[in-house]
């Protein structure tokens, strides 16, 4: 009985810690990026009528903070879902997420 109560207390703690914002990184909601990343700043909104960061280049070349795909045409996109995601830049070259 000891022995599972100590099992249950070690999960519970690991759980709180997985879920503890990180002091380094501010929370993005899945598809948000840094704009300070990002070569271009525009926005679309998407079928559902969000809004969505449109896709950009990163400042560095490699995946920004958010993104969900990269693109045929090098540009990273913020897609919500996968349906026309880079529909308009060549198709999607690699799911990040």
């Amino acid at each position: 009985m000891t022995r599972a109560i100590f099992i249950a207390l070690g999960l519970l703690l690991s759980a709180s810690f997985a879920l503890a914002k990180s002091p380094l990184k501010p929370e993005l909601a899945p598809g948000t990026p840094i704009e300070s990343q990002l070569q271009e700043h525009g926005h679309y909104s998407n079928s559902s009528g969000e809004d969505v960061h449109a896709p950009a280049h990163s400042i560095t070349g490699g995946a920004p903070d958010g993104a969900s795909a990269r693109c045929r045409d090098s540009t990273y996109s913020f897609s919500h879902s996968r349906s026309g995601t880079c529909s308009r830049h060549g198709g999607v070259g690699e799911w990040l997420r």
